[in-house]
């Protein structure tokens, strides 16, 4: 399982093109707000149309601009949770849950939302609507509709921003479960260093829409690819600085 992307998208105003692979692990997008992590997750999911690149998801063609594939993005096959946690605020838990599976075979739909009320211990909430529930309580129902459908891939993009430290820590050990729980590819949208640090098998920091370097975090955070990375990290992370010093 993995994925393998390439995309370049111009809007006139900022420039993507960044390339990365992944295989079944946690990948973070790690970098400033505005360096074009969140446009990458949007290009993916179909949210947005590249200028050209591709991506392939398992062998799967998602996009290709050379060979004139682009999937609708209800067909592709991505879980995709967003920043602002949106969620249907005239319906229940249960059922923001079970939306995510509008799009699937009715059979087994009942068996699927019990289990995710479950999983993300949801069960006694499953009747409230969302003004009734808590910010980490969100956060858990807005995983569980992007999961149910089990999805080839799960993309996060900055999930826990609104949260608070201590929810945050809660959220972490969640999506470490569900990379357990689920065994699927996850993109995770951050620029919180101690997250990336934490929680990434590979980091792809990106810088002004270009992927500067890609690897391990000790590899990102402690040996950093050339003096431009170098530069990055000492300016935008002074405790890290020392350690670049000859």
């Amino acid at each position: 399982m993995g994925l393998t992307v390439k995309l370049r998208k111009d809007t006139g105003k900022f420039l993507l093109d960044v390339v990365w692979e992944m295989g079944n692990e946690i990948l973070v997008l790690f970098g400033h707000s505005g360096s074009g992590k969140s446009m990458t997750l949007q290009l993916m999911a179909g949210l947005m149309e590249p200028d050209e690149g591709y991506i392939n998801s398992n062998g799967r063609v998602f996009y290709d601009n050379a060979k004139g594939i682009n999937i609708r993005p209800q067909e592709r096959r991505f879980g995709y949770a967003f920043q602002d946690r949106v969620l249907f605020p005239h319906m229940t838990v249960r059922e923001n849950i079970f939306y995510g599976l509008l799009r699937s075979k009715r059979d087994g739909r009942e068996e699927k939302v019990r289990h995710m009320l479950e999983v993300f211990h949801l069960e006694e909430i499953e009747n409230k609507r969302p003004s009734e529930i808590s910010g980490g309580q969100k956060q858990r129902v807005t995983l569980a509709r992007a999961l149910i459908g089990r999805p080839e891939a799960l993309l996060l993009d900055e999930p826990f921003s609104a949260l608070d430290n201590t929810l945050r820590i809660e959220m972490r050990q969640l999506v470490m479960r569900i990379k357990k729980e689920f065994d699927i590819p996850i993109v995770l949208v951050t620029h919180d260093i101690l997250e990336a640090y934490t929680m990434a098998d590979k980091v792809a920091l990106y810088v002004g829409g270009l992927v500067a370097q890609t690897g391990t975090p000790g590899e990102i955070f402690y040996t950093p690819s050339s003096p431009d990375v170098d530069f990055y990290l000492a300016l935008n992370f002074p405790f890290l600085a020392n350690q670049y010093q000859k």
